[in-house]
C-alpha cells in the first residue's frame, strides 16, 4: 500500500512540474540550501550520513570491505588536501578531468564533453559553489535520472590513498569540481564501484536528459557521418568514441600509435583544412587519462601541420601532453569502432536558430506475472507488455536519405539497474517492436491489444537487437500513420521499471494504450418464488435453526464442496474471502445471508467455476497469471495495467498460479469495490470525496 501511495504522490508532483531541471526532485529529500544554512548557523561542516565516508560508499567487491584496494584509504576534505582549494579555476574545461583508480573512463569522457557546452554544464554543476563564500563542506549537483532531474547533495570528504585522490582529479591539483561531481554521481548509483564499466552514452544522457545514438563506423557512409558529427557538435550535442577489443587482454591495451582499446574517448571537434591542394577532414579527441595521445598523422608534433595555412595552424594547433589530439577522419574511421552522439532535449537548447527535436516520454514497468511478457518469442504473454501509441502526421522537411518519411529516435531505458549491482543484479536484456495500427483500431486509446492481434500482424520496425544495456535506442523513418510500440525484456517475468522516450523531427502524439477501468458484471437477481424446492431444502440443512448463513458457516460449506472436486486446486477459502462474500450480498446488515442472498452467491460461484475451468487450459487445476487476466475480463471487469499488477501481487502464488479460492476472492473483492464506489458516486462524475474516517472505514472493510 505504501508503494502505491508513493507512486500516486510521485505522479502528482510530476503534474506540478517537479522533476524538471529548474525544479529538480530533492534526492533522498535532502535540501541543499536548508542543510547549508543549518551548518553555517551551527558552525559545523556538513557530514552526509546518507553516503558516509566509509568503505560501504566505495564498493562491494574489488572496492568492498576487506579488499586490499581499500586498505589505508582515508577521507579528506579539499581544505585538508591543499591550502587553497578551488571549486573551479577560471572555468571548467575538459583538461580538468583525469582518471583515477576506477574503470569509469566512460563517465569521464562524458564529463569532458560536457565542458564544451557551458549552458548544459551549468544545469549539472549549479553556480555559486566555492570553498570561500558560504563554505560549509556541502555541495550539490543535478542529474537526469530516467525521466526527471534530481538534485544530489554531498559532503566534500573525498577518498584519498597514499596522499592522492583515489578517483577522478584535476591536472591542476587544487581544483575539485570534477571529483565532487563524480562523488555525487556515485551516490546516485549506490557507490563508487557501481560506476566501473559503462557506455559514454549513459553519462551523456544523465548530464543532459538527451537521447544517445550509436553509429557503428563499419556500417556508415564516411561522408555522411562526418557531416552528422559536425552538425551534432554545432548543435551542442555530446560525442564519444571507442575502439572495440577482441579479448579481455585487449582492454585498455595501448596500440603502436598510442590509441587505447576498449577505452572511452571524448570527441571534441571536427573541421576541414586545405592540405597539399585537397580538403582534409580532421577529428579532435581527448583521452580522459589526460595523457597517452595518438602519434600518427596530425598528432601534436607531426609533419602535416607544416603544410597548412598559418591561420588554420593557429586555429587548431595545440601541443601538450594533455590527452587531446587531432587525427584525420580517414584514420579515425580505420582505427575506431563507433561514435556515440547524445541529442539534446529542446529545453537544453535556448538558441532559436538551432533546429530541435520534439520530445515525448512515458514511464512504465514490467512486473512478473502481469506486465512482463517477454519478447515476441513468447506469443502467449508478449501481448501483456505495456503498449504505447505513436501518431506521426507530418513528414520531414529535409529527410536524411532523400526519401519521404517521419524521422524518430526511440529509446527504452531501464531504471536504477546500476544501483542494484550491490544486490547482485544487473541490467536486463531489452528491446522493442513497433506495429502499424490497423484501421479498425485507429484513433482508439482505451484498448490494450490482445494476443490475437500480435499473432496476426508482423512488426513494422523494431530495435536492432535485444541487448543487456541500460538503454536500447534506434533511429527509424516511418510513413505517416499510427503505430504501437511494445517495449519488453527478452525473457518474460523480469521485474523492472523503464522510461520510453520518442524524439521526432515534427510534433507527434504519444501516449499509453490501456484498457479503461469499468465493470460490466451481469447482475443476478432472484425472487424467493424463483427458488426451487430442492435448493430450499439444501439451504435449510446448511443454515440451521436461524435460517441464515454466517461467514463462518459459509467457509465450512465452501471448503467441504471444493475439497471433493478434482478439477480445481484450492488451499481452502479464507474467512476474509467469506466475509467479503457476505458483505457483498448482505442487504439487511445482519452479517448473514438469507435464502435469496445465498442463492445469488451460489449462482455467482458456479459462474466463476465455469470461467475458471475454461481458462485452465492445461487442466492443472490452477490458472496462470496470464490466463487470470483474460478470465477477469470475461467475468465483466476491464482493468488497466497497474491494477493487473496489483491483482497478481495479491492473489498469485510464488509460481504465478492462481488457485480457485483466490480467483473467487479476487472477483468478489472487485465487485464489492465497484459497487461501493458507484453507490457513493451519486452524480456519476467518476469522483467521490471521503473524509479520513470514511477512508479508514472503506479501507478496513
Amino acid at each position: 500500500m505504501a508503494g502505491i501511495a508513493s507512486t500516486l504522490q510521485h505522479n502528482r508532483e510530476k503534474s506540478q512540474g517537479i522533476g524538471t531541471n529548474s525544479h529538480a526532485v530533492k534526492y533522498l529529500n535532502q535540501d541543499f540550501e536548508s542543510l547549508r544554512r543549518q551548518c553555517l548557523e551551527s558552525g559545523y561542516l556538513f557530514q552526509d550520513e546518507t553516503f558516509p565516508a566509509s568503505v560501504t560508499s566505495l564498493g562491494f567487491n574489488e572496492l568492498g570491505p576487506g579488499s586490499f584496494k581499500t586498505r589505508g584509504v582515508s577521507w579528506m576534505r579539499p581544505t585538508e588536501i591543499t591550502s587553497c582549494p578551488e571549486f573551479i579555476v577560471s572555468e571548467a574545461t575538459r583538461t580538468d578531468i583525469c582518471q583515477g583508480a576506477l574503470g569509469d573512463c566512460w563517465l569521464l569522457a562524458a564529463i569532458a564533453s560536457l565542458t564544451l557546452n557551458k549552458e548544459v554544464l551549468a544545469r549539472v554543476v549549479p553556480h555559486g559553489q566555492s570553498f570561500t563564500d558560504g563554505y560549509a563542506g556541502i555541495f550539490h549537483f543535478q542529474f537526469w535520472q530516467f525521466g526527471e532531474w534530481v538534485d544530489v547533495v554531498i559532503d566534500d570528504r573525498l577518498p584519498v590513498k597514499d596522499g592522492d585522490l583515489m578517483f577522478v582529479h584535476s591536472a591542476e591539483g587544487r581544483e575539485f569540481w570534477s571529483a565532487l561531481l563524480e562523488k555525487a554521481y556515485a551516490k546516485v548509483n549506490g557507490c563508487y564501484e557501481a560506476l566501473s564499466g559503462g557506455s559514454t552514452t549513459e553519462g551523456f544522457e544523465d548530464f543532459t536528459g538527451g537521447i544517445a545514438e550509436v553509429h557503428e563506423l563499419r556500417k556508415e557512409n564516411p561522408r555522411v557521418l562526418f557531416h552528422i558529427i559536425q552538425k551534432a557538435l554545432n548543435r551542442g550535442s555530446l560525442l564519444g568514441c571507442s575502439i572495440d577489443i577482441t579479448s579481455s587482454s585487449d582492454s585498455e591495451a595501448v596500440t603502436y600509435e598510442k590509441l587505447v582499446k576498449g577505452h572511452a574517448y571524448s570527441l571534441t571537434g571536427a573541421t576541414a583544412v586545405e592540405y597539399q591542394g585537397e580538403l582534409e577532414e580532421l577529428i579532435r579527441m581527448r583521452n580522459p587519462w589526460g595523457q597517452v595521445e595518438w602519434t600518427g598523422a596530425w598528432s601534436d608534433n607531426s609533419a602535416q601541420w607544416r603544410y597548412i595555412s598559418d591561420e588554420d595552424r593557429e586555429r587548431l594547433s595545440h601541443r601538450s601532453e594533455d590527452g587531446e589530439f587531432w587525427m584525420s577522419f580517414s584514420d579515425f574511421c580505420r582505427h575506431y569502432s563507433r561514435v556515440e552522439i547524445c541529442n539534446l532535449t529542446p529545453d537544453a537548447l535556448t538558441d532559436d536558430s538551432i533546429s530541435k527535436w520534439a520530445l515525448s516520454k512515458y514511464e512504465g514497468s514490467w512486473r512478473r506475472g502481469s506486465t512482463a511478457g517477454g519478447c515476441r518469442n513468447y506469443p502467449n504473454s508478449f501481448w501483456t507488455n505495456p503498449q504505447f501509441v505513436i501518431r506521426l502526421d507530418e513528414e520531414d522537411d529535409d529527410p536524411d536519405d532523400g526519401e519521404a518519411g517521419c524521422s524518430l529516435v526511440i529509446g527504452v531505458i531501464q531504471k536504477n539497474r546500476r544501483r542494484m549491482r550491490k544486490m547482485g543484479e544487473d541490467v536486463h536484456t531489452i528491446g522493442f517492436a513497433v506495429y502499424e495500427v490497423p484501421d479498425q483500431f485507429s484513433g482508439q486509446r482505451n484498448i490494450h491489444l490482445n494476443r490475437n492481434f500480435f499473432l496476426r500482424n508482423s512488426s513494422a520496425a523494431r530495435s536492432e537487437t535485444f541487448i543487456n544495456l541500460r538503454e536500447v535506442c534506434t533511429r527509424l523513418s516511418l510513413p505517416p500513420g499510427e503505430y504501437v510500440l511494445v517495449p519488453s525484456t527478452f525473457e518474460p517475468n523480469k521485474n523492472g521499471d523503464f522510461c520510453v522516450r520518442i524524439f521526432t523531427e515534427k510534433q507527434a502524439d504519444f501516449q499509453e494504450l490501456d484498457d479503461p477501468i469499468e465493470s460490466n458484471v451481469e447482475k443476478i437477481d432472484f425472487d424467493e418464488d424463483d427458488i426451487d424446492d430442492r435448493f430450499r431444502g439444501l439451504f435449510g440443512q446448511l443454515a440451521g435453526g436461524d435460517a441464515e448463513i454466517s461467514a463462518f458457516e459459509l467457509q465450512r460449506i465452501l471448503n467441504r464442496v471444493v475439497t471433493k472436486r478434482s478439477d480445481v486446486k484450492t488451499s481452502g477459502f479464507s474467512l476474509t474471502t467469506c466475509r467479503n462474500m457476505v458483505n457483498m450480498l448482505d442487504k439487511d446488515g445482519s452479517g448473514k445471508l438469507g435464502l435469496v442472498e445465498f442463492k445469488i452467491l451460489w449462482t455467482k460461484i458456479d459462474n466463476y467455476l465455469k470461467v475458471y475451468r475454461e481458462h485452465d487450459v492445461d487442466n492443472s487445476g490452477t490458472m496462470s497469471s496470464t490466463e487470470m487476466r483474460v478470465a477477469v475480463e470475461e467475468t465483466g471487469f476491464r482493468l488497466n495495467n497497474p491494477l493487473h499488477q496489483i491483482l497478481v501481487a495479491r492473489y498469485s502464488e510464488l509460481d504465478l498460479t492462481i488457485d480457485f479460492d483466490n480467483f473467487v476472492g479476487c472477483m468478489v473483492r472487485l465487485e464489492n469495490m465497484f459497487d461501493t464506489f458507484q453507490s457513493m458516486d451519486e452524480s456519476g462524475s467518476g469522483t467521490i470525496r471521503l473524509n479520513f474516517s470514511q477512508w479508514l472505514e472503506l479501507s478496513l472493510l
